[in-house]
């Protein structure tokens, strides 16, 4: 039995000459008025046999296929290589760039007025540039071996329907191996070689860039509290350090000359209003050394620290409902919620007055601060954690211990609902 001829495009229209273009099947489909080898002459077939097999088999007619270098070993083509190589190599430099930032740039927060400001702040901007970089060069170095090496080629396809045998799994596998050599990327080395480079740092640093926040333990007792040391999770501004420790329910001011915080009575907020409160101790200061304005900046900064003081018209009071075991946590019409959303930790901040609903922005949670502030419209499924809070001898107020449960969004090692 005789194979069809190995490349030509002229020789490949003649063998596809009965075919029936732009219809759903094909004139011919699968190959039909072609005679198929046996197993014999297939294993002996060569590749460019089985190329053109495969072609005429599934219909395809190749009208122009050219080497891009038909003389081997040119100074042009070696001058091409390395240019293809250098864009390569670059994506390389720039993932493993990307990962040696990730590992040892300073991404600390730092205060604009603060020695290494300017590192922090270029911290995330160069995780971008870096990435984007890496990608960018691969991608440039991978079109520019496409245009440079890759044989020009224009086929022309019947479309057929039905599923692949294995005749045609074999003859696919022909056209990629075809494909391959065609390439001629299996002798350049140096192109191999950079693109192993480009592509395994890219890997490496994109995986250490996604793995780096599982490396860090969140459970390591850190944050020292009146019951020894705990996870950052389980704490908050409102955490006691020491048993007996007061801690101030502060209004912001928003003052940049005087103190940032003061200390609030209830009679400071209106009936029916609401005012986010920050913890504030007595040892934080006003804000006039250096160490005290680092304290304030960390109460500022911290994100489970704002808390919601919400206060209960007398005419509404009846209408409360309390958590279980929660019941003396508010201060006569005064309740205190945290302002961290239970859904996924936006902050709910804006609030209803009339009919005391505080409403998540982000996600549309809405929750009734007249019902222990539970989830009522919205993708959140758990109430807003309540801070106990009660007033001092001087009748300012203060929290009367810390949260009961973790503030914001769920966790696995949470028990709480």
């Amino acid at each position: 039995m005789g194979a069809p001829p190995a490349c030509g495009g002229e020789e490949r229209r003649k063998m596809n000459q009965g075919h029936v273009r732009g219809s759903d099947t094909g004139g011919n489909p699968q190959g039909a008025g072609t005679k198929e080898p046996d197993d014999a002459a297939l294993a002996a077939m060569s590749q460019q046999e089985l190329v053109a097999l495969g072609g005429n088999l599934d219909g395809v007619d190749t009208v122009f296929k050219e080497n891009r270098w038909p003389v081997e070993g040119t100074k042009a083509e070696k001058r091409a290589e390395r240019g293809v190589a250098l864009w390569l190599l670059l994506g390389g430099g720039f993932a493993l760039a990307l990962l040696l930032i990730f590992l040892f740039w300073p991404w600390e927060y730092k205060p604009k007025e603060a020695s290494g400001s300017l590192l922090y702040t270029l911290a995330t901007p160069l995780y971008g540039l870096t990435f984007g970089m890496s990608i960018l060069s691969i991608g440039i170095g991978t079109i520019l071996y496409q245009k440079r090496f890759i044989p020009e080629e224009i086929s022309i396809q019947d479309r057929h329907d039905g599923a692949s045998r294995d005749l045609d799994r074999k003859t696919v596998v022909a056209n990629l191996a075809d494909a391959y050599s065609g390439s001629t990327i299996g002798r350049r080395k140096l192109v191999g070689l950079s693109l192993g480079v480009g592509l395994g740092a890219f890997g490496l640093s994109t995986l250490v860039a996604f793995a780096g926040g599982l490396i860090k333990n969140p459970w390591k007792p850190v944050v020292p509290t009146a019951d020894g040391k705990k996870a950052v999770l389980w704490t908050s501004g409102w955490t006691p350090r020491y048993h007996g420790e007061t801690i101030y329910l502060a209004r912001a001011t928003g003052s940049f000359s005087g103190s940032p915080f003061v200390k609030m009575r209830p009679g400071d907020i209106d009936a029916g209003g609401m005012e986010t409160v920050f913890p504030w101790r007595e040892s934080d200061g006003d804000g006039t050394t250096p160490e005290s304005q680092e304290k304030l900046r960390a109460i500022n900064q911290g994100v489970r620290n704002p808390v919601m003081l919400v206060r209960i018209r007398p005419t509404d009071m009846h209408r409360v409902v309390k958590r279980q075991g929660q019941e003396s946590f508010n201060f006569g019409e005064l309740f205190a919620y945290t302002k961290v959303c239970s859904h996924l930790g936006c902050p709910a901040s804006l609030y209803e007055q009339q009919s005391y609903r505080i409403l998540c922005p982000c996600h549309q949670s809405q929750f009734d601060a007249l019902h222990f502030a539970k989830p009522i419209f919205g993708p959140a499924a758990r109430a807003l954690a309540q801070l106990p809070i009660t007033i001092d001898s001087n009748g300012y107020l203060v929290a009367n211990g810390d949260f009961v449960e973790p503030v914001g969004p769920a966790f696995w090692e949470r028990t709480t609902t």
